[in-house]
């Protein structure tokens, strides 16, 4: 927990024990959840919590940049506390998967060069990191994954 500390000081963002209830939760998970889900996670250690402060939250972590919203396909917001260049699988029911590191990077990889460069030069807008979402066309059975 002395780490949240320092990235919560490090940002400028100010320590409270939900803040950082909700931050844990969102760090220890790869399932990429929605307010509501976290809600859920932290209420067990942090009884008195509401949802709104689970969102006033996550808006402070985000403002931050210690954790970002996903663009949604019209369903809830789900978050990520993983900013590293990575790409995402969207499942057709919500779901929000992280693409296995060796197949992430070869979509990253085929990036031409200076790509977010000339991104920010045309939209005018800075790019501070690279994340790719990919989307399933159809409702999927889940299969054990294998390395290709």
């Amino acid at each position: 927990m002395a780490d949240i500390r320092k990235s919560f000081q490090k940002a400028g963002l100010r320590h409270t024990r939900q803040r950082e209830a909700v931050f844990a939760a969102l760090c220890a998970t790869n399932a990429h959840p929605t307010a509501e889900e976290l809600f859920e996670m932290v209420r067990e250690c942090e009884p008195g919590l509401s949802l709104a402060t689970v969102y006033n939250s996550l808006d402070a972590l985000t403002d931050a940049r210690l954790c970002q919203r996903l663009p949604s396909n019209g369903g809830p917001i789900r978050y990520d506390a993983d900013l590293r260049q990575h790409v995402h699988l969207v499942l057709p029911d919500g779901r929000v998967l992280d693409v296995p590191d060796h197949l992430a990077s070869q979509v990253l990889d085929s990036l031409p060069e200076g790509f977010a460069d000339r991104l920010e030069a045309c939209c005018g807008i800075p790019v501070g990191s690279l994340g790719i979402q990919l989307v399933a066309s159809e409702p999927i059975q889940t299969k054990p994954a294998r390395d290709h």
